[in-house]
């Protein structure tokens, strides 16, 4: 008997490899995303055990969590622009080699100030890498595969944001090594230089053949501009809202003005614009951009309104909440798994205008379990509208990205991706600020429904501890004015000076230890019912702000795959050698319906 043996050939053996090191580089993109949006929500629950460590002031708190954001909002679109030009491979290893330092900067902290400027280094590493992950994805897979990488990519902005919280609070209680909160910034450390690691081995370089070098005065002025937006919306709040906010906001507006026409003259002149505006001729550009904005307001601000009231107002415990808000993950992952593969093909737009129904419909359903159970509601009271929460928020988040991309050249993917995280990153900040202030005017306006709600039982145990109706009076009249300085003090951290003498009200000798535990119960039952009610009403705003996303889906098309292939604006920017226009023809593909248009 003659044995034969065959071996694939080189190309199928060297096909079978590349196919294999893609999914690879996916993979690790996908971590790098993950790292950062976790990081985004994870510090929120060390915030104490931060403060107690470092005696860090509240206002240094606040720029613990709000530096990494800033930084990471003004480099999106200048980072984006860099991947284009230098390397997407190179701009996302340099951020996660960045990312990855400034995460041990942050572990190693021994003072607020070095945790503030470590935070704000982690944010800005991150906005490198970030954009560089949809690029990624854009011009490394073909239409036909991109509804299920970007499925994959759906479920994990869906998850991060609930398993921040749930993961920070169980790093935080396991004080592994009696490092108390430093582990929510190290555990990046190894995931990092694994990812580095794999990324040498399997990402491929790619960059565009059109921006020849940085815009360097359009970077300076996107980024004053993004500066001046995103910090008074991030600091509005906590100085009362001053005209010197109104003014930045307004000045804002006047740099992207001047942006827009430096950027139209450029790219008629030197060329390589830092953003591209012929990409807001394309429709399905330009409105999906418009509608990712709006849906995370409504989003941004959801999330924001979700923790005050888990956390501060029911008092659950960071594992607590993130574990009940892992139905809306589920949801989610679920939903972004087949929306673009499986239903977009079949129902078009009537998918994402589902989502924005379903993920109202479920924010709709968590006000009425707030109304029907009130501060006694259970984690299974909020299971069902979670999860139609994140299916709405699945069939949304990977169509829509889908749908903006879609039409965007392969040289631009980088500049596009920028500008798509910009929008999100925008739309959070407008939620936060605009569901902060909705929240916290209702919170104070309506402190007194929340002492009216306990005071019945309030009195019955104060007449048991023996005090008389006089004295009874006058310490509910207390407890009153502690609740609502409370409600309006911007500072959590701090005891208002009404609440600290209430018990001393108290006439009866021996009778205020007593008096204390009862007006502490008193406190934390009225400000559970004042949480709950303000939670209801706040999110019935974020109802309306997906109303609006829906109604702007009627400006997409009916069968989404219809946006024009030859995509205006587009022609001349494609060259006129065979390598630019193979390149410009690959874009002209019909990402919703896996046909070539070119």
């Amino acid at each position: 008997m003659v044995w034969q043996w065959s071996c694939p050939p080189i190309s199928q053996r060297r096909s079978t490899s590349q196919e294999r090191r893609r999914w690879i580089a996916l993979a690790v993109v996908l971590v790098a995303g993950f790292m950062d949006l976790l990081d985004t929500t994870i510090v929120n629950v060390a915030v104490p055990s931060i403060q107690r460590d470092l005696g860090a002031q509240y206002a240094q708190l606040e720029w613990i969590v709000a530096g990494y954001v800033l930084a990471f909002a003004v480099v999106l679109i200048t980072s984006g622009r860099l991947g284009d030009i230098y390397g997407r491979r190179r701009l996302f290893l340099t951020g996660v080699a960045g990312f990855t330092i400034a995460s041990a900067l942050c572990g190693i902290a021994c003072s607020p100030g070095m945790l503030i400027v470590s935070r704000f280094l982690q944010g800005g590493t991150a906005g490198l890498m970030v954009p560089q992950i949809l690029a990624f994805i854009h011009v490394t897979f073909p239409p036909n595969e991109r509804g299920r990488v970007l499925g994959i990519f759906g479920a994990i902005v869906g998850s991060a944001a609930v398993v921040g919280p749930t993961f920070g609070g169980v790093l935080v209680d396991w004080n592994a090594f009696g490092l108390d909160w430093r582990p929510i910034f190290l555990v990046n450390v190894p995931v990092g230089i694994g990812a580095i690691a794999a990324a040498l081995f399997a990402m491929r370089e790619s960059k565009s053949a059109t921006a020849a070098k940085l815009d360097l005065v359009g970077a300076g002025l996107v980024t004053a501009a993004i500066a001046m937006l995103v910090y008074p919306l991030m600091e509005g709040r906590r100085f009362g809202w001053p005209a010197w906010t109104f003014a930045m906001m307004a000045g804002a507006v006047a740099v992207l003005a001047v942006l827009v026409v430096y950027e139209h003259r450029r790219a008629r002149t030197i060329g390589s614009p830092l953003i591209v505006l012929g990409l807001f001729r394309v429709r399905s550009f330009t409105i999906g951009c418009v509608l990712w904005l709006i849906f995370w307001i409504a989003l941004g601000g959801f999330f924001l309104v979700w923790t005050l009231y888990m956390q501060l107002g029911l008092g659950w415990s960071p594992l607590r909440a993130g574990l009940t808000a892992g139905a809306f993950a589920v949801g989610a992952a679920v939903a972004a798994a087949i929306a673009v593969e499986v239903l977009i093909p079949r129902y078009g737009r009537q998918v994402l205008m589902a989502g924005a129904l379903l993920n109202a419909a479920g924010f709709a359903s968590c006000v009425w379990a707030e109304g029907r159970y009130g501060p006694a509601i259970t984690s299974w009271q909020l299971i069902a509208p979670l999860a139609i929460s994140g299916l709405g928020f699945g069939l949304i988040v990977s169509p829509t990205i889908d749908f903006v991309l879609a039409a965007v050249p392969k040289d631009d993917a980088g500049s596009a991706s920028g500008l798509v995280n910009t929008a999100q990153q925008l739309g959070v900040a407008l939620g936060v600020a605009l569901a902060g202030v909705i929240f916290f005017t209702q919170l104070d306006s309506g402190s007194d429904r929340g002492v009216d709600a306990v005071i019945p039982r309030v009195r019955t145990e104060l007449a048991v501890a023996g005090l008389d109706e006089q004295a009874q009076a006058r310490i509910i009249s207390g407890l009153r004015v502690c609740v609502q300085d409370r409600s309006a003090n911007t500072n959590p951290t701090e005891t208002p000076m009404s609440c600290r003498g209430i018990q001393g009200r108290a006439t009866q000798p021996g009778g205020r230890d007593r008096v204390t535990e009862i007006l502490s119960e008193a406190g934390e039952m009225a400000n559970a019912e004042n949480f709950s009610r303000t939670f209801g009403l706040t999110l019935w705003w974020a109802v309306g702000i997906l109303a609006a996303v829906f109604a702007g889906l009627f400006a997409v098309p009916r069968r989404v795959g219809q946006h024009s292939p030859h995509r205006p604006g587009f022609d001349a920017h494609c060259g006129a050698t065979p390598v630019d226009q193979s390149i410009c023809g690959a874009a002209r593909v019909d990402a919703w319906s896996g046909r070539m248009s070119s």
